[in-house]
């Protein structure tokens, strides 16, 4: 009897049998106690702490990982890298975030110097191993899996190429890969999976040495044929002896972590503190599809027959209530016939209660606020206070600025590189766009107020606009040249720049009676009225003069004497020979430059002509137009010649000198400048050629 299932009875003494023989079931209904983790490997049982009470153990969450281990954390850190890349490439908010991540911090990276063709090199050099994309993809994988391993691969140019960068145009010649000397630059960069890297003793013994593993699979394929010529030769030795562990050269290969601590070997990725909700995500939407499968499930129990009034219905009934059933088509409304012995039960689903977006909101702002995102940015509601957002916004442009600080890390190893292969004196420096996550307009409107005051250059102001400045000068000096030529192109109007100024000018001499007035109309052909009082004529406010008093006109009064000496008109003669002249008096500069310079820098012990002061300077200058002035025009010149000048002319003829200072202050009246060197010498051949006697 103790193997049947259920125990039935006929009177009430097998009643009481039955219900003595199942006494001892309350023991089955003890839950059924299990060793599980724990934080010290066990677990511990609070069970009859006192009579009939105990105390349920607890429950967290390595208890929770142990049963369902595909949702647990990993511990270590290649599988924590492990999880973060497969959290990047399933989940889409991940995956938008770290891209916007990684493109807004790359966003405007230009390499600078202070010399243009140099610049021009870095420039081109830059673009030639793909800067751009190697930068973000630096700052994906920095903030991806926290580890960055780069490794670059060099070229060697020869002066052609070193021209054809600096001159900005790609050169076409091949490049090879050849060990590191003077004129070797990086020209590529590729990036390791971290997950294929180890280290080698850990960092606290010093610097580890890092080994990259290769699979079967990989080992297999770098062995097939197309690759036997490209590879390194050392390379391809070592694969082919079967090793399958490759060292890294440490020359070649550089690593940067996001945020490390100094005794891990690796970093933890960025998103590693937010695993669990990304996990929770997951499976919120495994949820969903589960439930959508039973969304619409509907049962229907028609009930033929009733036990409790002994009725069981027969296999012609049972059959006849299936060809009625079976004969709806599902449309309107079935009718039937039938008696009081048939039931029918509906039940429907309530699992569509649990569809729906609001389950997501907590888990999503925990992700952004994780990622360093603002609920405002997100569109998110109830985005909270001011201060919530500002912290959160804040954390976003930090976690920007670093993975740009990291970044730049990488390329100034690299340029540094550049320049100590081409000996340049200076490297270049990296320049970012700002981060504006506010008004752009704004931002941009200041940049206009600084160049308007000279703080910042029109070029660094094109630059920020993302234009080029050597195109766009060239265009506005085109644009300002039709202007001057083309009488249909309009001029440039603006709160600037003022296209009708001659008429401003005109109208202002009008006012001041400098201008006539019939003149001016009849020229832009505007009508001038007869009645109107022409240039010259008082008006009612102006005073009246008197009739027999006489106008005193401009200048110096009538029939007035010279109260001093007046200078001498000079009539200098015009000769055709005095452009000849004038030639032959530079070349005659010229030569008693060739001569009295190496004299000079003897005599005042100097290296070269640069470094003679101020007043050597002019010393010697005072002793080269003494010499041009006792030069007759067209004689030969030696050392003879300039050595006898120099001990009998001291100076210059006075005539020779007031003449040469008109001609300096005609100069400088003109042109608001002192003259240079070069103008100097003109000025004295045109006097020298004007005074001389043909």
């Amino acid at each position: 009897m103790s193997d049947d299932l259920y125990l039935t009875w006929d009177n009430e003494s097998q009643k009481q049998e039955a219900y003595k023989s199942t006494a001892n079931n309350i023991d089955a209904y003890e839950g059924i106690q299990k060793a599980s983790a724990h934080s010290y490997g066990r677990r511990t049982s609070y069970i009859d702490i006192e009579p009939n009470r105990s105390v349920r153990t607890s429950f967290n969450r390595s208890d929770y990982n142990a049963f369902r281990p595909g949702e647990a954390v990993a511990t270590k850190q290649k599988r924590l890298i492990a999880q973060c890349m497969q959290a990047y490439s399933r989940v889409g908010i991940i995956r938008n975030v770290i891209d916007l991540m990684s493109d807004f911090a790359s966003q405007g990276l230009v390499l600078v110097h202070p010399n243009k063709t140099i610049e021009k090199f870095y420039r081109k050099w830059f673009q030639e191993v793909g800067g751009t994309d190697r930068s973000e993809r630096f700052l994906n994988y920095l903030y991806r899996t926290g580890n960055v391993i780069t490794r670059r691969s060099t070229a060697k140019i020869n002066t052609k190429q070193e021209r054809a960068l600096k001159s900005a145009i790609a050169a076409d010649t091949k490049i090879e890969d050849i060990n590191f000397k003077s004129r070797e630059i990086p020209w590529g960069y590729d990036f390791l999976n971290p997950l294929s890297v180890d280290a080698v003793g850990g960092v606290q013994l010093g610097k580890p040495e890092y080994v990259m593993k290769l699979s079967h699979n990989s080992h297999q394929a770098l062995m097939s044929s197309n690759n036997k010529k490209t590879l390194p030769q050392d390379l391809y030795n070592r694969l082919k002896n079967g090793e399958r562990t490759i060292p890294l050269d440490p020359n070649k290969v550089d690593f940067f972590f996001y945020k490390k601590d100094d005794w891990m070997v690796w970093s933890d990725p960025m998103i590693s503190s937010i695993l669990d909700d990304i996990i929770m995500l997951e499976k919120m939407k495994l949820a969903d599809m589960a439930a959508l499968d039973g969304a619409i499930s509907n049962v229907r129990l028609w009930t033929v027959g009733d036990l409790d009034h002994k009725i069981i219905p027969t296999k012609a009934v049972i059959n006849k209530l299936r060809d009625i059933l079976a004969s709806n088509v599902g449309g309107g409304t079935m009718d039937m016939v039938w008696g009081p012995e048939l039931k029918f039960t509906e039940s429907q689903s309530q699992v569509y209660r649990f569809l729906g977006s609001e389950k997501y909101q907590p888990v999503l702002t925990s992700i952004y606020a994780g990622l360093g995102i603002p609920p405002t940015l997100t569109g998110a509601a109830g985005g909270g206070g001011y201060t919530n957002n500002y912290v959160s916004l804040k954390t976003l442009v930090e976690r920007l600025e670093y993975g740009r600080e990291i970044l730049s890390s990488f390329w100034r190893k690299e340029i540094a590189i550049v320049q100590k292969a081409m000996g340049f004196r200076y490297p270049a420096e990296i320049h970012f766009d700002s981060i504006v996550l506010s008004d752009e307009a704004a931002q941009k409107k200041l940049l206009m107020d600084l160049a308007d005051r000279d703080i910042i250059s029109q070029e660094t102001l094109l630059e920020r606009f993302r234009e080029i400045p050597s195109i766009e000068k060239v265009r506005v000096k085109r644009e300002v040249r039709d202007r001057d030529t083309d009488p249909l192109s309009p001029q440039k109007a603006s709160p600037y720049h003022n296209p009708q100024h001659a008429h401003d000018v005109a109208k202002i001499g009008i006012t001041k009676d400098i201008v006539d007035n019939q003149e001016y109309f009849e020229k832009y052909n505007i009508p001038f009225s007869a009645t109107q009082e022409p240039a010259g004529t008082p008006t009612q406010n102006a005073p009246r003069q008197e009739k027999n008093e006489p106008i005193q006109e401009a200048g110096r009064p009538m029939f007035s004497r010279d109260t001093m000496k007046r200078k001498q008109k000079r009539v200098l003669p015009k000769s055709s020979d005095t452009t000849v002249a004038m030639l032959w008096a530079m070349d005659a500069q010229a030569k008693i430059s060739e001569v009295l310079s190496p004299i000079a820098l003897a005599h005042f012990d100097k290296k070269n002509i640069r470094s003679l002061t101020k007043s050597e300077v002019d010393q010697l200058e005072h002793l080269k137009l003494c010499i041009l002035t006792g030069l007759q025009p067209f004689m030969e010149i030696d050392e003879t010649i300039i050595k006898n000048l120099l001990e009998s002319q001291k100076n210059p003829p006075k005539e020779f000198v007031s003449f040469a200072s008109e001609k300096v202050e005609q100069f400088v009246n003109t042109n608001n400048r002192q003259p240079s060197s070069n103008e100097m010498k003109l000025i004295y051949s045109t006097v020298f050629a004007e005074l001389s006697d043909f």
